[in-house]
């Protein structure tokens, strides 16, 4: 018997618009104090939600999730947000099969975007 092992990659988008905005409202030093604490928070969080998802705890990770949407939206990670507002959807269905399903999504977008995001700090925004 022969194994095939499947590994998703997710593709992610940053809104530059989004970026550029706080940039221009906060300067460079703002900006990437902004960047730094919320980029801090969404790796806590998403570590948080992997916990929250084993010990059973729908209130609270769902609870976890709806503050990751407000951190993703306010830095334009967009597939972030939307992955995230996916896992409440199933939440809300007591669905475990679909919550076990987009968290693992949400892992897996969560790195992407925490990556690109890193990487686009090369970039002039």
């Amino acid at each position: 018997m022969q194994l095939l092992h499947i590994k998703p990659v997710e593709n992610v988008n940053l809104d530059q618009n989004q970026l550029g905005g706080l940039y221009s409202q906060l300067g460079p030093a703002g900006a990437e104090d902004v960047l730094c604490r919320a980029l801090e928070e969404l790796s806590l969080r998403l570590s948080q939600s992997e916990e929250l998802y084993r010990q059973g705890q729908w209130h609270e990770l769902r609870r976890n999730t709806r503050s990751l949407i407000a951190i993703a939206d306010q830095i334009g990670m967009q597939a972030l947000s939307r992955v995230a507002n996916d896992v409440i959807r199933c939440i809300d269905q007591t669905n475990g099969v679909a919550i076990a399903a987009t968290l693992s999504r949400l892992m897996r977008v969560g790195d992407r975007s925490l990556s690109a995001i890193w990487e686009s700090q090369d970039v002039t925004i």
